[in-house]
């Protein structure tokens, strides 16, 4: 079966973009405009793996990992971060995510980032 991913990200532009990437060889089962929706979405759908956006409205990446790691220790969560947010990704590995990406981002990194977190 399909590794089943959830997509948070603000960006209309960045959730299709990595849909598209992904598509080929995950199951996207959800997308999520904003750290709350991320948590509810994850809740409900138990994905695989989140592609989280590290700056979201609301409740911000880190916060929305940091959220799902506490009700699932098993979640795996690859931030997906701009150049120059490296204390953020500091932050975001103590929450819990196992993995980042650095927008913008080519489909080999992503796919190797999902790789190092996801065992196959």
């Amino acid at each position: 079966m399909a590794i089943q991913v959830l997509i948070a990200d603000d960006s209309e532009f960045m959730r299709n973009l990595l849909r598209e990437i992904l598509e080929t060889e995950y199951e996207v089962v959800a997308e999520a405009e904003n750290g709350v929706e991320a948590v509810k979405l994850y809740d409900e759908k138990q994905p695989d793996l989140v592609m989280m956006d590290i700056v979201m409205p609301i409740r911000s990446g880190i916060e929305a990992t940091n959220e799902i790691t506490e009700n699932d220790p098993t979640a795996r969560v690859i931030m997906c971060t701009s150049v120059g947010q490296e204390e953020k990704m500091k932050a975001a590995i103590k929450a819990g995510a196992q993995g980042y990406i650095t927008k913008p981002f080519q489909k080999p990194n992503v796919l190797e980032a999902i790789n190092d977190v996801v065992p196959a």
